[in-house]
């Protein structure tokens, strides 16, 4: 096992085709949807009396007073 982090120059990644015109549109016009998506979206409001830290539901359990309880 070597210990050079550089990865093997034989490993580059093949050519790819070139798009065709209807598929660089698809592309340009979900990008622009993407982006107008991103800006018709509404502020979140302040979340009041709500857990301190990161959000508990995205690690599957709640934690109160020191008890962590998951579902």
């Amino acid at each position: 096992m070597k210990d050079d982090p550089s990865p093997p120059a034989a490993t580059s990644s093949p050519e790819r085709k070139p798009l065709t015109p209807a598929a660089q549109r698809a592309l340009a016009e979900a990008e622009a949807r993407r982006k107008a998506a991103e800006a018709n979206v509404p502020p979140r409001p302040k979340e009041y009396q709500g857990p301190k830290g990161p959000e508990p539901t995205r690690y599957g359990d709640w934690e109160n007073k020191g008890i962590a309880s998951d579902f």
